[in-house]
């Protein structure tokens, strides 16, 4: 079969998808964005964390058929979602009042309105960071760098939701996504840091 749907704000077409083929499957493979990670295929580590109409998803449950006409945000264009949100005001509204669909997130609207500009790398290279991936490298949250892509999804969707997180918030929101080299503390630091950054930019 042949599935359209919007990755990082730019339409897609990936052709000759069998029915089993995963989200992750035609991401990593069949379009050229590594940064979700390949690693338990079964919902279990998070490590390949998209965003999916605004909500995070692991792509390895979600079948490539089911993102027909919808909209996918992966690692590679986090810096580039965050800034429209902040230019335009998707999202974050949660956390000020604002409207928010009832699963949290941006609104699918919001979503659908969201588009990367042409002269963006399709990889995100050579853009700026957004502030949660700052915060990431300057708390030092990453070692061998596998389940980054899928926290800092995680992370920045929670932020988004809400600006001034607990300890236990982060925990909870964190919770699917396994890390084996950090024992964590330094990805709550880049949390907190990335929170507090956001606060003083309000």
């Amino acid at each position: 079969m042949r599935v359209n749907f919007t990755v990082n704000g730019r339409q897609q077409e990936a052709d000759d998808v069998w029915e089993g083929e995963s989200l992750l499957y035609v991401l990593r493979e069949r379009l050229g964005l590594p940064g979700s990670k390949n690693a338990c295929e079964q919902g279990e580590c998070g490590s390949c964390t998209v965003r999916l109409d605004g909500v995070p998803v692991c792509s390895c449950l979600v079948a490539a058929g089911q993102v027909e006409g919808r909209d996918v945000v992966t690692v590679e264009g986090l810096a580039e979602f965050a800034k429209q949100r902040e230019e335009h005001g998707h999202g974050g509204a949660c956390g000020t009042g604002g409207g928010c669909g009832s699963k949290g997130g941006v609104t699918l609207d919001a979503a659908k309105q969201w588009q990367a500009k042409p002269a963006d790398s399709q990889t995100g290279e050579g853009a700026p960071l957004s502030n949660i991936q700052q915060a990431f490298i300057d708390a030092g949250a990453v070692q061998c760098g596998f389940c980054t892509p899928g926290l800092l999804v995680q992370a920045d969707a929670l932020l988004e939701q809400n600006s001034s997180p607990s300890d236990q918030d982060i925990r909870e929101a964190l919770s699917g996504n396994l890390c084996r080299c950090t024992g964590y503390e330094k990805i709550l630091d880049a949390v907190r840091l990335a929170a507090a950054r956001q606060g003083e930019a309000v």
